[in-house]
C-alpha cells in the first residue's frame, strides 16, 4: 500500500454535529446508528481514526466548518446535523468548538496536530519508519468557509490556534465571497480578509468559489493556493466542479487539486437518493485525476481531498469504496492506465507534501 495525503476531511463536523466518536471502530459506529432515520448517511459511515491508519491515511486536513445563515432554520430534535448558525457570535463558537476537538485528539494522541513544515516532515518520516502499528495521523487545521473568522483582523487570532488553510465560503452567499450554487464577486471583506491571509501566510483554498470571486482572488492574492476536493466540470456539469479555465490558472501558480469521493462529484446528473451508487465506480476518480494530468502535462498538480463522510455516506461513494481505506484501490486502477508508480505516489501523496512542505511555515 502507498501511504496516502487526504486534503479533506470533516472530522469534527463529525465528531460534534454527527455525534460519531472516531476514536472507535467504523463497525462500532455504524452499529450505534443503525436505528436513527435523521439522515440517509446514519450507519453509513466510512471514516474513522482507526480506519485512517488501515488505509494507510498518514496526513489530512482536519476541517472546522460552521456557517452563518440568519434565514435557516434551526434544526429539529437532539443532534445538529447542520454546520448553519444564526449568528456570527454562534459561528465563531462552533468553529471553536471543531478546534479544541482537534486539540483534545492531539492531547490524547489519536491525532498529531501539525503547523510547520519541519513537524510535517518530522511526522512523514515517522510513518515511513513505522509500518506497524502505524502512529497516529496527522492533522493540518483548516477552515472550510472563513465564516468563523468573523472579523477580517481575527484571522491572527486563528493563525495562531494553528489554522493553516482557509476556503472563503462554503454554500451559497457568504460574508465574504459566494459559493457553490450562487453566483457573484468577493464581498468588501473578503478583499480585506485575503489581505489578512497573505501577511500571516495562510493558505487560500478556492474550493467551493464561485467562478467570478475565483477569478477575483487569484488576481489580488498572490500567496499559495490549492483546492483541497474539487472535481473537473469537463467531466460532471456544474459550478461545484471547477471549469478548465479555472483549473489551467491553478496549475500556473503551482496549486494541488484534491479529487472528492463524493458520486454527486463524480457522475453527471447525480440524484441523492435516486442514484444507485452502481452507477459510479473508483475508477471515476481516476478520471477526474487524469484529466488534470492531461490539462497540465503532468501528475505534479493533482492530488486526493476525498471529502469523506462530508455530509453523506457510502450511499453516495463510488461503488467499492466503503470506508477510508478503499482508497488505495485507486492506485491499481491508474497503474492499469498507464500512470508510473513515481506518479503515483505523487498523486497519493508527494504533490501535497511537496505544497506543504514549500507554504507551511519552517
Amino acid at each position: 500500500m502507498t501511504l496516502i495525503f487526504d486534503a479533506h476531511l470533516d472530522l469534527a463536523w463529525n465528531a460534534l454535529g454527527w455525534s460519531r466518536d472516531l476514536t472507535q471502530s467504523l463497525e462500532a459506529i455504524n452499529a450505534r446508528e443503525s436505528t436513527w432515520g435523521d439522515h440517509p448517511a446514519r450507519g453509513r459511515a466510512t471514516t474513522c481514526l482507526p480506519e485512517m491508519r488501515r488505509g494507510e491515511v498518514a496526513v489530512c486536513l482536519g476541517v472546522i466548518l460552521a456557517r452563518t445563515r440568519p434565514e435557516s432554520p434551526v434544526a429539529e430534535g437532539i443532534l445538529r446535523l447542520s454546520p448553519d448558525y444564526p449568528s456570527p457570535a454562534m459561528t465563531y463558537a462552533a468553529g471553536r468548538a471543531h478546534l479544541a476537538y482537534y486539540q483534545w485528539l492531539a492531547r490524547q494522541s489519536h491525532v498529531v496536530l501539525i503547523g510547520s513544515a519541519a513537524q510535517l516532515r518530522q511526522h512523514w518520516q515517522r510513518w515511513q519508519k513505522a509500518p506497524s502499528p502505524r502512529p497516529a495521523p496527522g492533522v493540518i487545521l483548516a477552515m472550510e468557509g472563513a465564516d468563523p473568522i468573523v472579523r477580517p483582523d481575527q484571522a491572527a487570532e486563528w493563525w495562531k490556534a494553528g489554522l493553516r488553510v482557509v476556503s472563503l465560503v462554503h454554500y451559497g452567499q457568504g460574508p465574504y465571497a459566494a459559493g457553490t450554487g450562487h453566483r457573484g464577486p468577493l464581498t468588501p471583506a473578503g478583499i480585506e480578509l485575503l489581505g489578512q491571509f497573505q501577511r500571516l501566510g495562510i493558505i487560500l483554498d478556492l474550493t467551493h468559489l464561485a467562478e467570478p470571486g475565483c477569478s477575483q482572488a487569484l488576481d489580488c492574492f498572490d500567496g499559495p493556493v490549492m483546492a483541497s476536493h474539487n472535481n473537473c466540470r469537463a467531466l460532471v456539469p456544474g459550478d461545484r466542479q471547477f471549469s478548465d479555465r479555472q483549473l489551467r490558472k491553478l496549475i500556473a501558480r503551482d496549486a494541488v487539486i484534491g479529487i472528492a469521493a463524493d458520486a454527486w462529484m463524480l457522475h453527471a446528473n447525480w440524484q441523492r437518493g435516486r442514484t444507485p451508487r452502481s452507477a459510479v465506480s473508483i475508477a471515476a476518480m481516476a478520471d477526474h485525476i487524469d484529466h488534470v494530468c492531461q490539462l497540465s502535462g503532468t501528475a505534479r498538480h493533482v492530488g486526493l481531498g476525498s471529502d469523506l463522510d462530508g455530509g453523506y455516506g457510502r450511499e453516495q461513494t463510488p461503488a467499492g469504496l466503503d470506508t477510508i481505506a478503499d482508497l488505495q484501490k485507486l492506485g491499481d486502477i491508474l497503474s492499469s492506465r498507464g500512470f508510473s508508480d513515481s506518479d503515483i505516489q505523487a498523486i497519493f501523496h508527494g504533490n501535497w507534501l511537496r505544497f506543504f512542505a514549500t507554504h507551511l511555515p519552517p
